[in-house]
């Protein structure tokens, strides 16, 4: 149902989900007129959001005071950012089909273009865990399908000062989003394959591999793209109809819904407790409860 006290584009599957919302919570709008907005970021030490326009061949950010401004142009069609444990945004590029870095001088390291010597895919989405390894997706979208070099669609880890990724995963159709649990026990990958359209988790064992890969969830309408966990282990996906929330255990709480599909999604503001949603020409933003994501 939808909540009578909530704005209507907060749908409240299970009352679990209403924790989750401050008194005012709203799917608001923020900025609009992209072409195709993806990959948001918070980033900490300048209080502003980071998101690509992927086909517009630009970086934004956004802040509160100053609104929409180019970070960068052009970002060689970027998608997918996150920020490392030092605060350098680490990015996904599509036209370069490679993974890179921004330093802190604003000089932009590769860290990743090949796996055997061979032109990677198009990496698309990426997350840094604690040990300071990269672990980003690489399906072919932003490629033609002759262009292809990898023999699979892989979801690869970059060890810090590695000269190559290595595989963790191969059996994929269109790896996507992905994020680790709070404790990083856990992996979950979006597969936006649209005959399969669902989530796995995957166990990550000491050595840097993955065990399982069962079904978390499956994302109707539409197929999961960018994900995200809060600190308790709530698993938010982008999805047809905006943003989709499960529990841990994988049981749909609620939904954030937009007018647009949803791409991608990411935590940011005081506390981290503004949702931040792309979906395709506009960017989207919801306040929840302040204790969403505080230690």
């Amino acid at each position: 149902m939808t909540t009578e006290d909530a704005d209507i584009s907060i749908e409240i599957i299970d009352e679990a989900f209403q924790r989750l919302l401050a008194q005012d919570s709203a799917v608001r709008l923020i900025a609009d007129g992209f072409q195709f907005a993806e990959g948001p970021t918070w980033v900490e030490n300048g209080q502003f959001l980071l998101f690509s326009d992927i086909p517009a061949d630009t970086i934004f950010r956004w802040s509160a005071d100053r609104g929409v401004e180019i970070w960068r142009r052009p970002s060689r069609h970027a998608n997918g950012n996150t920020v490392d444990r030092e605060g350098r945004v680490v990015t996904c590029e599509h036209r370069s089909r490679s993974l890179t870095r921004t330093e802190n001088d604003g000089a932009v390291t590769t860290l990743a273009s090949t796996y055997h010597g061979r032109k990677l895919n198009s990496p698309n989405d990426v997350v840094v865990k604690r040990d300071g390894s990269i672990w980003f997706t690489d399906p072919p979208y932003g490629i033609k399908s002759e262009q292809a070099e990898q023999p699979a669609n892989y979801v690869f880890r970059l060890d810090p000062g590695a000269p190559e990724p290595v595989p963790v995963a191969d059996d994929f159709s269109r790896p996507n989003g992905l994020c680790f649990s709070p404790d990083e026990h856990f992996l979950y990958i979006a597969d936006s394959d649209h005959e399969t359209h669902h989530l796995r988790r995957f166990e990550v064992r000491p050595d840097g591999y993955l065990d399982g890969g069962d079904v978390f969830a499956t994302i109707n309408p539409g197929i999961p793209d960018g994900i995200r966990t809060d600190r308790t282990g709530r698993l938010y996906s982008a999805a047809g109809d905006g943003v989709h929330v499960f529990s841990p255990d994988g049981e749909l709480l609620g939904k954030f819904r937009t007018p647009q599909t949803a791409s991608n999604c990411a935590f940011g503001g005081q506390a981290h407790s503004t949702l931040f949603i792309t979906a395709v020409s506009s960017l989207w933003a919801v306040d929840l409860n302040p204790s969403i994501n505080q230690p």
